[in-house]
């Protein structure tokens, strides 16, 4: 299945975990594909068949500065993805209460305007908890890759 991974990321984080995300995905025999510096052109030409987003939270619950322009050209565009599967990555520090992977929920709030299909629950990684979120996200993808095969 051809899995475009979009990425916003602060510091890196969300991109390595994106990165990390593209391996296993292709391990798993899936035909997946990132950019961190992706246009929705790039995006609709590689005609994706599934969207896995990995982004962090900033500020008091927003998208990194560097994610809002895709995600902004997407909600205006309404490409065809209604009934696409779908998943979410949020990086965030539960210590911020409320706004604990703001990010990661903006997603899934512009996946439901698009119809696009969570696979499973939205993977949440607490930097307060861990410094390996690539490698802690590796069950979460392991799930992800089987639920798209099903």
């Amino acid at each position: 299945m051809k899995v475009a991974i979009l990425s916003g990321s602060v510091y890196g984080n969300a991109e390595d975990v994106a990165r990390h995300a593209e391996q296993q995905l292709k391990a798993a025999g899936h035909d997946a594909w990132h950019d961190p510096r992706a246009q929705l052109a790039q995006i609709l030409e590689f005609a994706p068949e599934a969207l896995l987003v990995v982004t962090s939270t900033t500020g008091m619950g927003e998208l990194p500065d560097s994610f809002i322009p895709l995600y902004s050209a997407i909600r205006e565009q309404f490409p065809a993805w209604h009934g696409l599967p779908g998943g979410v990555i949020a990086l965030g520090d539960a210590s911020y209460g409320d706004t604990y992977c703001g990010g990661g929920e903006l997603v899934r709030e512009l996946f439901a305007e698009l119809g696009v299909r969570e696979m499973q629950e939205m993977l949440r990684l607490d930097a307060s908890e861990t410094v390996t979120p690539a490698s802690d996200a590796e069950p979460w993808l392991a799930r992800f890759a089987e639920a798209l095969r099903g």
